[in-house]
């Protein structure tokens, strides 16, 4: 350790900043898919000793900005893909996109760089950075719409145990005692024995939430379909009725696989976002011939876009929504997405920047908001389309829904870390409202989550066919789901308020380097 704080600290000039950016692309191995949370120690520890060698808070700022930079160029690579979706197009963006974005994203690290220079040196200064970088991460979730992909505590989405204490203290508070953890090599061995002690803790309350069974499933097989495709195909007009039969035939095998394994029990189809190339809120032919799909007792939650047509029979708005569709072919329901992409689904600033990845003459309308969806014989299902599911504290509404059921598309990111950083989340949102988490992805990881974040189904990421579910009966309300990131954000006010206290309490005017 000796040996590593000395080499850092003889980082001077550019070396500092090449070394921060470094430090930064280390972590995004700690992310999903590959969940190396040890490789943490070394990445915080790092930042920590270069700001401490830092000569001004200006200096600071940055150092943590090209540790933030290189955090998310590792961890957000995948959205060159998208890029690509449209290369003819383009071109010329391609090696621009993800540097630029992570460039963005990483100025809110200075948050957190800056905090932690001010703070003195040794637990004051480790309180700091863990605060100031959950700060960060907040402005990050909120700013401009917000991009809260990638939060530090998503680290322990791996599996249902480690993330039983977002049921308390949210993603955020993960990410809270996470970047403390990983700083504690600097602060002695008792830091350490209690880094170590937090984790058994965690772990010891994760089985204690776990070990009592639960409720009994709802008498329905929830049919998630993965179509498995291409976002170069999904809109070419020779491909529509293939990709709609492939649907309602995919449909029609799960609905035969229900019958056979949980026979008596509702069978509830759901497709992926955008998942019909027809725009079924509008068009009673197709929403027929894809009823034809569903017996009697069936259900159908399909993504699709809705339009809102003027006189002249050109959409004046359109809308990226969930329909649900009954036997007869009618709407028993519809929902809106409410937090859409900016430079996808609509251009920000005015279009003053012309750069649209999805093609489309209009922008996409936006939806009232987050909602309990009542659905015909069902508990109300509370809809997250794409990237809504990765907002902490922002997928419930007033009305406590039955479950959570989040629909996308994930051909835009790939084969890549992309899908695995997405569903990670949808897992982290089942732990913290205490409720059931449904999702289908066009391209994968389509999945279930029961009320505790453990695994009802899975259908992996690239494959073609239908994951069956049972349908979870919903948790009582947890606390995050109760107070929400009240309590994120009390605890990471405590941090930085210790951080302040230890920095001044000997010497009010004290300013440490």
């Amino acid at each position: 350790m000796q040996r590593f704080i000395r080499h850092l600290e003889g980082q001077a000039g550019w070396r500092a900043l090449v070394t921060a950016f470094g430090l930064g692309a280390l972590t995004a191995l700690a992310m999903p898919p590959v969940h190396a949370i040890p490789v943490l120690l070394v990445s915080f520890s790092g930042l920590l000793i270069l700001l401490g060698k830092a000569g001004s808070w200006k200096r600071a700022a940055v150092i943590g900005w090209a540790f933030g930079w290189g955090s998310h160029v590792a961890g957000l690579y995948w959205i060159t893909h998208s890029i690509l979706t449209e290369a003819e197009r383009l071109w010329w963006f391609v090696p621009l996109a993800v540097p630029l974005l992570a460039l963005w994203m990483g100025a809110y690290t200075i948050i957190a760089a800056v905090i932690a220079w001010w703070a003195r040196p040794g637990w004051p200064r480790a309180l700091a950075l863990a605060g100031g970088w959950v700060l960060a991460e907040f402005v990050r979730g909120w700013a401009f719409t917000g991009f809260p992909w990638n939060l530090m505590g998503t680290v322990w989405a791996f599996g249902a145990l480690p993330v039983q204490g977002a049921a308390w203290i949210g993603v955020h508070g993960l990410s809270l005692v996470t970047v403390w953890l990983a700083v504690t090599p600097l602060l002695g061995r008792r830091a350490m024995a209690g880094g170590v002690a937090i984790l058994l803790g965690f772990g010891a309350f994760g089985l204690a939430r776990l070990w009592p069974e639960e409720p009994p499933p709802l008498p329905a097989t929830v049919i998630l379909v993965q179509g498995n495709v291409a976002q170069e195909a999904k809109w070419r007009e020779d491909t529509r009725w293939p990709i709609f039969r492939r649907y309602i035939e995919l449909s029609r095998q799960g609905v035969e696989a229900a019958a056979r394994e949980a026979p008596g029990t509702r069978p509830v189809i759901v497709w992926p976002e955008t998942a019909s190339p027809f725009l079924l809120a509008d068009d009673p032919e197709a929403r027929r011939i894809a009823a034809a799909a569903l017996p009697p007792e069936g259900l159908l939650l399909a993504g699709t876009v809705r339009g809102e047509w003027g006189p002249d029979g050109r959409a004046q708005r359109l809308f990226n929504s969930l329909v649900a569709v009954t036997p007869d072919g009618a709407v028993a329901g519809r929902f809106d997405k409410f937090h859409l992409v900016p430079f996808g689904e609509y251009m920000p600033l005015a279009g003053l920047l012309p750069i649209r990845v999805i093609r489309a003459g209009v922008d996409f309308g936006a939806g009232p908001g987050p909602t309990a969806l009542p659905l015909p014989g069902l508990p109300p299902a509370g809809p997250l389309i794409c990237y809504e599911v990765i907002f902490s504290g922002q997928v419930v509404g007033d009305t406590r829904p039955g479950w959570l059921l989040n629909i996308t598309n994930d051909a835009w990111f790939g084969i890549s870390a992309g899908p695995h950083q997405h569903l990670a989340t949808a897992r982290m949102r089942a732990v913290e409202e205490g409720l059931p988490m449904l999702r289908a992805a066009q391209t994968g990881i389509s999945a279930g989550f029961d009320s505790r974040g453990r695994e009802t189904a899975r259908l992996p990421l690239g494959e073609t066919g239908v994951a069956l579910s049972p349908l979870p009966a919903a948790g009582a309300p947890t606390p995050f789901s109760r107070f929400g990131l009240l309590i994120p954000l009390v605890l990471t006010g405590l941090f930085l308020g210790g951080a302040a206290w230890g920095s001044y309490r000997a010497t009010p005017s004290l300013r440490v380097p």
